[in-house]
């Protein structure tokens, strides 16, 4: 068994199917409420609330989320979309670590150790896959 090959698939996959689950439940009124505080406090997405509602900037944050997911997928067969979905994926999850230091009280003390809402830092990890996506794709 090659561990780096089933790795790098089982990286991509992840990801896929976080992006996927993930942009559909954008289009939730419940999704659209709780990333408000995050997004509206966003240099790169509050914009969205002066051209959209609440609703429709998190349906657009989904679109965004699932076309990249479909590019990841494509990007098993199709190099250039590969590529195309590895910067689509990096920008996202650039973006939601941007939420770590945009986000006012992201940042508390929990028995002396500063922790954070622990869903934004998976996106780390998000980030390492995309930058492997990136790597494999691009022309050297």
């Amino acid at each position: 068994m090659d561990l780096k090959k089933s790795g790098y698939i089982l990286g991509v996959i992840s990801t896929i199917t976080v992006l996927l689950w993930i942009g559909i439940f954008k289009f939730t009124p419940g999704e659209a409420a709780a990333i408000k505080g995050y997004v509206s406090n966003s240099f790169l997405m509050s914009w969205l609330y002066n051209v959209t509602s609440e609703q429709g900037a998190s349906n657009i944050i989904g679109i965004y989320e699932i076309t990249s997911a479909i590019l990841l997928i494509a990007s098993f067969w199709n190099k250039k979309l590969g590529l195309i979905g590895g910067y689509l994926t990096a920008s996202i999850f650039l973006g939601t670590l941007s939420f770590l230091i945009t986000t006012p009280g992201v940042w508390r003390i929990s028995d002396g150790i500063p922790v954070t809402d622990f869903f934004v830092i998976k996106d780390f990890a998000f980030l390492a896959v995309a930058l492997q996506v990136i790597g494999k794709n691009r022309n050297p």
